[in-house]
């Protein structure tokens, strides 16, 4: 998986997708800053997300960033989509790859090493640790620091996902610490003071 320092940012869904989303999302992804964006849609039906999926999908092809799903691979097949997010709770990674064959599949890894090294070993293509901050999108059960970031790029070159509370006060210590994308929600589409291509603006 290529890394582009630039486009450091894995932007995640709103739990709730307005009319107004698609619009901000075109003016955000256009920014070139976002590698992955992730539909995390837990209180949609099926069709419903499969009706969402698609138009998002269209609007991250045009501007060349991969479409993620969260926790469901058989989804991420209905969609055609660039692969799929899986939890500690999700379905194993093996299975996971009967079904994508070749797709993205990334992995939650808290903040635990045990569970990085078993993600690294099944081949995930990305693991994510968190979270560093408190988070506006869930509720924080795992905290993460960032000695598990530096840890990590010494026994691997899996490409690591940093989640949890980031906005442009913190972003950067993330980085600086071997964090080599930036799992972001709340920032972009909760924000009070800006508006969605406002804040992804800030983070430079």
């Amino acid at each position: 998986m290529k890394i582009n320092k630039k486009k450091f940012i894995y932007l995640i869904s709103p739990n709730k997708i307005p009319n107004s989303f698609y619009n901000n999302l075109k003016l955000v992804l256009k920014t070139g800053k976002v590698s992955f964006f992730q539909l995390r849609l837990k209180s949609y039906s099926q069709n419903k997300k499969i009706i969402i999926g698609k138009k998002i999908k269209n609007i991250c092809k045009k501007n060349d960033v991969k479409f993620i799903i969260n926790d469901d691979p058989l989804l991420a097949l209905k969609l055609d989509a660039d692969g799929c997010h899986l939890g500690q709770k999700d379905m194993n990674i093996k299975i996971a790859k009967k079904i994508l064959g070749k797709k993205i599949i990334g992995i939650t890894c808290h903040n635990s090493m045990n569970l990085a090294k078993k993600a690294i070993k099944a081949k995930a293509d990305y693991i994510a640790f968190g979270a560093f901050n408190q988070s506006k999108t869930k509720i924080t059960k795992h905290v993460a620091s960032v000695k598990i970031l530096k840890k990590v790029k010494k026994f691997t070159k899996t490409p690591t996902v940093a989640i949890g509370g980031i906005n442009a006060v913190n972003y950067k210590n993330l980085l600086l610490n071997n964090a080599n994308f930036l799992a972001i929600s709340g920032y972009i589409w909760k924000n009070k003071k800006y508006k969605p291509l406002q804040a992804i603006e800030r983070l430079k």
